[in-house]
């Protein structure tokens, strides 16, 4: 199990920016891919991107891609999600995630829920338009 804490979240007018971080007290953090996911009220979870363990690769989902940025600092055991650009539409409650049952995964990235099995509590993002 990753330890995992978000933070960063608020409430900002549209068209501004957010950085998330997702900090982690785990030895093992560097070992493995990190997510951020979103869920917004009435609606399902859904991933908004991946990033692998060593930072080399990341994904992006359609409707974030070209705003969101992913990006991590192994040696601060951190995630960050840099968020610009920010619509109406972004307002949900922000998670990031550890595939932690596959250290130093060099597959595809995963996207579904069920591979990632640490969590953090989530980080609430406003956008008021």
């Amino acid at each position: 199990q990753v330890q995992l804490v978000e933070s960063g979240g608020g409430l900002v007018q549209a068209g501004g920016s957010l950085r998330l971080s997702c900090a982690s007290s785990t030895r093992t953090f560097s070992n493995y891919c990190m997510a951020w996911f979103r869920q917004a009220p009435g609606k399902e979870r859904e991933v908004v991107s991946a990033i692998s363990w060593n930072g080399g690769r990341t994904t992006y989902a359609d409707s974030v891609r070209g705003r969101f940025t992913i990006s991590r600092v192994n040696a601060e055991k951190t995630v960050y999600l840099q968020l610009n650009g920010l619509k109406a539409e972004d307002t949900a409650v922000y998670y990031c995630a550890a595939d932690s049952f596959r250290p130093f995964w060099n597959g595809v990235l995963p996207s579904t829920e069920s591979t990632y099995h640490s969590w953090g509590q989530g980080t609430q993002v406003t956008v008021s338009s």
